[in-house]
């Protein structure tokens, strides 16, 4: 009977500390990066956390108009203004090579971490005696963020907007093969070719090349200069406690994830808000079904030139379906079954029963947001992840992706007319929705378990690979295959030698013999 009253006070004690850190922790999030889509992933997991009590402190670039209750807003949308020319040229994002990609994204990513960083209310918060017991940053080319958890002397969480990458499998040791793990500047899946195995692994090399001798380095510079006592990022990089990732098996192959990384794609969806009565009674009306068409927040629809967009308003005037397009100008020449709006509920017109297709350029927040309501898509991607998100998708047989250099009216035609007419990428679409769907736990909810459990556990020390003190010749083994190589060639030439001295002393022998004779 003692031993029964011992256990259930030992689990009373842990039930109370465990609710009285979940009600109580101090949080600051760093979502800065100058996109709406990146805003709207941070802002649903740090609306979260104030719902549920936690006192939340918001660095971003797109404050809230009406205050939200445990959310307070750091504004920083002044990096908007900062990297406008950058986000104006990513629709030539495609057009670079791999290494200019890479010195692109280390521009955008050095300008508005520069200017977050030099911020006049996030130098306050910095040299204030705030304490925060978590800190959670998007890891977006931004490495010098990692100041703000070693500045409160709290554990660190990384949330990556997009999957497990080269970029940031370096952060936890996390195993990335170059003979299935796919570089997410290409298209390829995890079952490549030979061909497509040498050139996937020619762009790791190069990618780990330039984090290690361009892009660290870089960011450790911004960082001394914006913060004159600041630590060598080297020092701090590597001691997160979690990543969080944009991944889901619906969407991306299975790849190796250290215990230290979860897969939370799709946690922002949701809840769904009522259409405004125009959109409303236009998708009612669509019994023929509607197509959504957005080319999201960055690859804005009227970077289309004007003869692709002819060739595309062509098409839709000879569909039965109708069209409802994000464009941030109205289109006169438009047929009567286009409506036009600068902003679009994506979520909310993407779950009517209506919808029957979505053209995209294949971000992955659209691409999440199409599996989940189960939706094909017409994919038109034009820099970053796009090209992969889409092959993806196209691989699981729900998506049909396009060109944007070839799209005219004869090829834009005959692939939207295969995307409706042709059931298989419905009922795809529809299969993967059900896998999205069929897991024990809500990202979300999974998302807070893990940030609370850090909490919890004092930045849970134990979820940390002892493969992060190694070196990086211990951890490819580098130092083994040395030592072995040693050892081998000792023998070999042992053996030679041997052979040698045994060969050399039977010739005096037979020699000595034939003398005598």
């Amino acid at each position: 009977m003692s031993c029964i009253k011992m256990v259930s006070t030992r689990e009373l004690i842990l039930l109370c500390s465990i609710l009285s850190v979940s009600s109580t922790a101090k949080i600051l999030g760093v979502f800065s990066f100058c996109s709406r889509s990146h805003f709207v992933l941070g802002f649903r997991l740090m609306k979260e956390l104030a719902d549920k009590g936690h006192e939340v402190t918001f660095i971003n670039s797109y404050p809230q108009q009406v205050p939200i209750k445990n959310l307070k807003d750091i504004s920083v949308e002044e990096t908007i203004k900062h990297a406008s020319a950058y986000m104006a040229n990513l629709t030539k994002f495609g057009e670079m090579d791999h290494w200019g990609q890479m010195e692109f994204m280390l521009g955008l990513g050095r300008t508005y971490a520069e200017v977050v960083l030099k911020n006049k209310n996030v130098q306050n918060l910095l040299n204030s005696d705030e304490r925060f017991d978590l800190v959670i940053m998007e890891h977006l080319w931004n490495e010098a963020f990692v100041i703000f958890a070693q500045r409160f002397k709290c554990p660190l969480i990384y949330f990556s907007p997009g999957p497990t990458s080269i970029f940031n499998n370096h952060l936890f040791s996390n195993p990335s093969p170059s003979s299935y793990f796919p570089n997410l500047l290409t298209g390829y899946g995890s079952r490549m070719n030979f061909w497509e195995r040498l050139r996937n692994t020619y762009l790791d090399i190069l990618s780990e090349i330039f984090v290690e001798f361009k892009l660290i380095p870089e960011q450790n510079d911004l960082l001394k200069a914006a913060v004159s006592d600041a630590p060598d990022i080297r020092t701090i990089l590597y001691n997160a406690s979690l990543m969080f990732v944009m991944s889901d098996i619906s969407i991306h192959d299975p790849l190796p994830l250290q215990p230290s990384i979860k897969s939370i794609g799709g946690h922002h969806v949701g809840p769904l808000k009522p259409l405004a009565s125009n959109i409303q009674q236009f998708m009612d009306n669509a019994t023929e079904g509607v197509i959504i068409f957005s080319m999201g927040s960055n690859s804005a629809s009227s970077t289309f030139d004007l003869e692709k967009r002819k060739d595309i308003l062509k098409v839709f005037s000879k569909i039965k379906q109708k069209v409802l397009w994000k464009f941030e100008t109205d289109i006169i020449e438009k047929s009567s079954n286009i409506m036009i709006t600068s902003w679009l509920p994506q979520q909310e017109v993407m779950a009517h029963p209506n919808t029957v297709a979505f053209i995209s350029h294949g971000g992955l927040l659209g691409t999440i947001e199409a599996v989940y309501f189960g939706v094909p898509i017409l994919g038109i991607p034009r820099f970053w992840d796009q090209h992969k998100n889409i092959e993806d998708a196209v691989r699981r047989n729900m998506a049909i992706k396009l060109n944007y250099h070839n799209i005219n009216e004869q090829v834009f035609g005959s692939a939207l007319n295969e995307l409706l007419n042709n059931p298989m990428y419905r009922n795809s679409a529809k299969r993967q929705s059900q896998i999205m769907d069929d897991r024990p736990v809500k990202p979300l909810d999974e998302a807070v378990f893990w940030i609370e459990y850090v909490i919890r556990y004092r930045g849970a020390p134990h979820l940390r690979p002892a493969a992060l003190d190694l070196k990086w010749y211990q951890k490819y083994l580098m130092d083994i295959v040395v030592f072995c190589s040693f050892i081998g060639i000792t023998c070999l030439l042992f053996v030679f030698l041997a052979w040698k001295c045994i060969y050399s002393n039977r010739k005096k022998i037979v020699s000595f013999s034939k003398k005598n004779k």
